[in-house]
């Protein structure tokens, strides 16, 4: 099978103890690898004395979602990975639906499967569902999930489609292409670093893809949950540096000066609803975007930028 199931571990010794004997018995053929992003609790003495075929991979610092799995994903040899997190529940037969359409076209570098709510088990979750879009304003959204409205799953879903982006909670990708495009980009730490690694492929030519005919449950929330003004800051600002890095000019610079705008009464209007953390959030994600333009202008001019429009057309056809 040449597949490498790959989960990040921070702190994580209950959801390793609630979901890995649902991966092991689920995922014959395929190798099991946890990275640990220097975790402070027990997680990696757990899985030494109950998962001895658990391969474990101890990262020296927390490198964040990127940068953890950037490091540990270097000491995998394998054709295809799978970087699930911890609070997902596989199911029968995941894996084969993935690797078959891998195999049918050479172009498709990331997929991922429907992505349901493990508490709500007939609705869709919120990180990913029915597969990754983007609108005209570069915030991303999802079949079967648009801002906080979720659906629930009758079947509308249970296609095989490209889409604009896979969720990270679990996304299969090709390693060579994961490495050519040096992996996900560090500075985001975490939240759309693999919103804008399917940017970058989608810009080098390659497709990402949905399938329905494999399920998982994804807990959700287990790191950083809805409410953390640190997730308000990381959205914002790697959203921004993705905007920056991937969308053509001249569209790029109207998108940020309007986004300065409309984040501006974001703030506003998250700080009467949430506090005063999340207006903060908002402007210190700025100021960190705007000290990382020089360094994000350079990675940009590694990408081969497309029209951003036109690709996701190619993507929305399939979706109106």
């Amino acid at each position: 099978m040449n597949l490498a199931i790959v989960i990040l571990n921070w702190n994580g010794r209950s959801w390793l103890e609630k979901f890995l004997p649902n991966v092991i018995q689920y995922s014959k053929g395929a190798d099991l690898f946890v990275i640990d992003n220097n975790s402070t609790d027990d997680s990696v003495s757990f899985l030494q004395h109950n998962f001895p075929t658990v391969k474990i991979i101890i990262n020296e610092n927390n490198r964040g979602f990127a940068g953890g799995y950037n490091e540990g994903l270097k000491k995998i040899d394998h054709e295809f990975y799978c970087l699930l997190n911890s609070d997902v529940e596989v199911t029968e037969n995941w894996l084969q639906p993935v690797l078959e359409l891998f195999r049918k076209d050479d172009r498709i570098a990331a997929i991922q499967p429907k992505i349901l709510d493990y508490n709500k088990r007939n609705y869709f979750e919120f990180a990913g569902a029915a597969g990754g879009m983007i609108d005209n304003l570069g915030f991303p959204f999802c079949r079967g999930r648009v801002f906080e409205n979720i659906e629930d799953d009758h079947g509308q879903y249970d296609d095989e489609s490209e889409i604009f982006w896979a969720s990270g909670c679990c996304f299969f990708i090709r390693s060579k292409d994961f490495w050519a495009q040096n992996g996900f980009d560090e500075r985001f730490f975490a939240h759309q670093e693999e919103i804008d690694l399917c940017w970058r492929l989608k810009n080098s030519g390659k497709k990402i893809f949905y399938t329905g005919k494999s399920s998982v449950f994804h807990v959700g929330g287990g790191t950083l949950n809805k409410q953390s003004p640190q997730k308000t800051f990381l959205n914002i600002r790697n959203n921004l540096s993705m905007l920056l890095k991937n969308l053509p000019f001249p569209k790029v610079i109207w998108l940020i000066f309007f986004r300065f705008i409309l984040d501006g009464f974001a703030g506003f209007y998250f700080g009467f609803k949430d506090g005063f953390p999340h207006f903060w959030a908002v402007i210190r994600a700025h100021f960190s975007f705007y000290g990382q333009v020089p360094q994000t202008l350079k990675l940009r001019q590694k990408n081969q930028i497309t029209d951003f429009y036109q690709a996701k057309w190619l993507v929305f056809k399939n979706f109106l």
